[in-house]
């Protein structure tokens, strides 16, 4: 009865580390980058073959977007342009590459 009392908690043990092993784990770099592209500037939508898919959430985002007019220099200032863009998203319900939450102050990596 022992033994199998340990292997239980040995077992519930390993899934519960396994599982927030997975759930902490973003696509986003603590310091602002997603597959080598830094997550500020300029930044285009588009329909299909973007550098990056988002998905907009409320609560627990991989970076916290700030829209501005001018100067996204900071990590999470995104200033949205037709053209000249520095990387382009492509918003999506599922499957995205990295999940965002707009806010109006505090950008960046939470």
């Amino acid at each position: 009865m022992k033994k199998r009392w340990l292997l239980f908690l040995l077992v519930l043990i390993t899934a519960i580390s396994a599982a927030s092993i997975a759930l902490a784990s973003s696509a986003v770099t603590s310091d602002g980058y997603f597959d080598k592209i830094k997550l500020c500037g300029k930044v285009r939508v588009v329909e299909y073959n973007a550098d990056i898919k988002v998905k907009v959430v409320t609560a627990f985002p991989d970076l916290k977007v700030k829209v501005v007019d001018h100067f996204p220099d900071e990590i999470g200032e995104w200033q949205f342009v037709e053209y000249g863009e520095d990387f382009t998203i492509q918003f999506v319900t599922s499957f995205p590459d990295i999940k965002i939450q707009y806010v109006s102050s505090f950008p960046g990596v939470p």
